[in-house]
């Protein structure tokens, strides 16, 4: 019933051991009341955070450095909604935001897309039937083209140029209307997209040809919460599920040098490819000859029985979120 948005401070690598293990206790700076669920959260800048809520509204919260409070600095109520704005209960989830400084995008259950500016009080552009069933979440492509995903297995591209509320193009797993639940973009072959959902399955997309995904990869055994490319060394990715596990995808090329550090739970070693032409040029990501290469696949927490939320990854540094009510770090994810 009481959410909160909390402000942590995992500590100084400064002070970490002689064998890199941290040593300092992760501290609270500060935290503020949330009104409704949070569904999704981005930093905007080094102080501003932006965050959506179950009940259709989105904020903008500033971080006071000096003196560690957090302050709602903006809020946009109810920038989803399924009957009309003014009705006291007529909300709809807001699931999901994406920053690019200074523009937000929201998505929501009502298959609304707000684009708002920070600085301004009004949405600059709203695209009222953007979909007709619940968008799950969105992710920049270029700066004036975004990628949405919905709960009937679609992926959709919208150029936020054009003043037409239709996309530009739009992308679908074949058979099944499975719900995607997160996607991200390559961080620097932008044609490459990820993207997850109901079935556990991770799909990865090549957004300049076909409408299909390149490849289908078996992963969790239920819903896909979140996918995300390793944002400065994009041939690893990670992905989290319901099922408690969040699995390392590793695509570099020099797997076979590296110490097998797999085989603790599941299906370990999945035999992926990639063209022998120029690695910078061809992602391993859409190789189709499996028998060049191999991806290996490790479960960062085997042992783990409930639901990963939620996980970011920077750096060394990988922090998940879970229903065990708990935060984790992991600070030597290339150890």
């Amino acid at each position: 019933q009481d959410n909160r948005i909390s402000i942590w401070s995992a500590g100084d690598l400064g002070n970490a051991g002689l064998n890199g293990e941290y040593n300092g206790e992760p501290r609270l700076l500060c935290d503020i009341q949330h009104n409704g669920d949070v569904m999704d959260m981005q930093f905007l800048d080094q102080e501003r955070i932006v965050v959506a809520s179950s009940t259709g509204t989105v904020t903008i919260f500033r971080h006071h450095q000096n003196n560690q409070t957090l302050s709602a600095n903006h809020r946009w109520e109810k920038a989803h909604y399924h009957v009309d704005q003014d009705t006291s209960c007529g909300g709809a989830a807001c699931t999901g935001v994406v920053c690019n400084n200074p523009e937000i995008v929201s998505v929501g259950e009502d298959g609304r897309i707000n684009l708002f500016r920070a600085d301004q009080k009004d949405a600059v552009r709203t695209i009222d039937n953007a979909d007709s069933s619940t968008l799950h979440a969105v992710t920049f492509l270029r700066t004036t083209e975004i990628l949405t995903v919905n709960s009937i297995g679609q992926l959709k591209i919208w150029d936020l140029r054009q003043q037409r509320n239709e996309p530009s193009q739009i992308f679908s797993l074949a058979g099944d209307r499975v719900p995607l639940h997160c996607v991200d973009r390559h961080p620097n072959q932008q044609h490459i997209v990820a993207t997850g959902g109901q079935d556990g399955m991770l799909s990865i997309w090549d957004i300049r040809q076909g409408t299909m995904p390149v490849s289908l990869l078996n992963a969790h055994e239920a819903e896909m919460w979140e996918v995300h490319f390793h944002p400065s060394d994009p041939d690893h990715l990670f992905t989290c599920s319901e099922d408690g596990s969040l699995w390392h995808w590793d695509t570099s090329t020099n797997v076979s040098e590296k110490p097998s550090f797999l085989h603790q739970g599941g299906r370990s070693t999945a035999y992926l490819s990639h063209s022998t032409i120029n690695q910078s040029v061809v992602s391993a990501w859409l190789s189709n000859d499996p028998t060049k290469d191999r991806m290996e696949i490790t479960n960062l927490i085997p042992n783990q029985t409930l639901s990963v939320n939620s996980l970011d990854v920077l750096g060394p540094c990988l922090v998940y979120g879970t229903d065990a009510e708990a935060i984790y770090v992991n600070r030597q994810l290339f150890a």
